[in-house]
């Protein structure tokens, strides 16, 4: 039985005066409800102030409370519909932890409470300030997390190929170096004159300073059988290795004749295995230089997303560095999914005034959405460049196109809704484009979204300052 002095243990009712909670008691409904009782499903109309005599009740993502608690009310808690609140339908799963005892109020006796029951009305007014507070912080928290957890699936991702490159070629440099000294003696027994050191230092730094050159699968083959001729017809042994290395310097017959030319017969055999181990020397530093560079870039590109060196108010910023970023990031989705991306950012963007870290989440959220929208061979597009209003205001106005599906048209005017969302039953919280709605309004911008099949295109204009 719910009394005055049960009412009395809710920390919102401490300066409520008993005749205003008694007016509480008697137009409400008390009813207990077993554990594992869904109230609402979303979508369902929700009609009643509730009060969480005891018991849990928790706001999940799906009906079983397995993917996503969104938050969780205890006992002495207030839910559900509050005086001047725009609540109708339930946004997401409410479901009874623990047998709870709930107290209803019917929408209909709130007009009533605003007019006689001041104190009421006004901590239930601060109750629904601090709801919206809190589930904005929560909100935000939950979408940052769920995006560095993209992110971090990405980097990882990303990371490895580069890191196995790197370890990859050290360990064969390594045993590649062991050969080293026994080549070496060898070129010193030869008593080279200096005109013939100088042939083939000349075709070494010509090899070390050609641009690389890719050959397709047939050019190598012929190359392949015309340097084995070559090395058959001089008597050198190990052909098939050295041809092999060879190869990947475009070393051709030609260039072999004219260091056979400057060398002599007797020499030649320990020129050409010198020669060989100084390119795979040279091949091996290249490979672990362009990963150590890739993994330099996404170091950087990480660095420019979060913007770890810098204050986290406001600061002046490009935001092609950070769409950038971002596409680098979430690069592992792109190559994934076969997805061909267009940037045009324009040279001339003004620089905004504004949160980057804000930013990027509303980048790394947009861009995510159109790799999930599209099937395998999707096209994204993004764009961004000057609009020029006729009041002389600058803005920058930037677009995020995919190729997908495209978003039904009963449901457009709902996407940025808290918890709505398009995608699977835990494969979305709904909260992402809420989150993105709500940081460029922040940032004193707007977005828009027209949608069709195969043309889905989300439009930020933010205002330079």
């Amino acid at each position: 039985m719910v009394s005055l002095a049960t009412l009395r243990a809710f920390d919102y009712f401490r300066e409520v005066p008993d005749e205003q909670l008694q007016w509480l008691l008697e137009r409400s409904e008390s009813q207990v409800h077993p554990a594992k009782t869904t109230l609402y499903k979303p979508d369902d109309p929700v009609d009643h102030l509730i009060l969480v005599v005891s018991g849990q009740v928790r706001l999940d993502s799906d009906a079983q409370s397995a993917k996503e608690e969104i938050a969780l009310y205890g006992p002495h808690s207030v839910m559900g519909v509050l005086p001047y609140s725009r609540m109708k339908t339930a946004p997401t799963y409410w479901n009874v932890q623990a047998e709870a005892e709930l107290l209803y109020l019917h929408r209909d006796y709130l007009r009533e409470m605003t007019q006689h029951c001041y104190e009421l009305t006004e901590a239930l007014v601060h109750r629904m300030t601090a709801r919206v507070r809190d589930f904005t912080k929560l909100a935000q928290q939950n979408e940052k997390m769920a995006s560095l957890g993209r992110l971090s699936a990405g980097l990882a991702h990303e990371l490895n190929n580069p890191v196995a490159a790197v370890v990859r070629s050290a360990n064969t440099l390594r045993k590649h170096m062991h050969a080293t000294p026994e080549r070496f003696k060898t070129i010193m027994r030869l008593q080279l004159s200096d005109a013939q050191i100088d042939v083939v230092n000349q075709l070494l730094l010509r090899l070390l300073s050609a641009p690389a050159k890719h050959l397709s699968l047939l050019e190598r083959s012929s190359l392949e059988d015309e340097l084995m001729d070559w090395l058959d017809d001089h008597d050198i042994t190990d052909n098939d290795d050295l041809a092999g290395q060879l190869i990947e310097f475009n070393v051709s017959a030609d260039d072999l004749d004219t260091l056979f030319e400057g060398v002599g017969t007797g020499n030649i055999q320990g020129v050409l295995d010198w020669l060989v181990t100084n390119l795979v020397t040279e091949k091996l530093v290249l490979d672990i230089s362009d990963a150590s560079g890739r993994i330099q870039t996404l170091v950087g590109s990480i660095k420019n997303y979060t913007y770890m060196d810098r204050g986290e108010g406001k600061s002046n910023l490009h935001i092609q560095e950070g769409i950038q970023s971002t596409l680098t990031l979430l690069n592992h989705k792109l190559k994934q999914k076969q997805i061909t991306t267009t940037v045009e950012l324009a040279d001339n963007l003004p620089v905004l005034c504004g949160w980057p870290g804000e930013l990027n989440q509303v980048w790394t959220n947009l861009i995510d959405n159109a790799v999930d929208a599209m099937d395998n061979g999707g096209r994204l597009e993004i764009t961004s460049q000057i609009d020029q209003r006729p009041n002389g205001q600058t803005f920058i106005l930037t677009k995020v196109v995919d190729s997908g599906k495209g978003i039904p048209e009963n449901v457009i005017d709902r996407i940025f809704d808290p918890f709505f969302t398009t995608k699977p039953i835990g494969s979305g919280t709904g909260l992402g484009l809420d989150i993105v709605q709500g940081i460029v309004h922040r940032h004193n911008g707007s977005i828009k979204v027209k949608s069709q099949p195969g043309h889905t295109e989300f439009s930020i204009c933010l205002p330079v300052e």
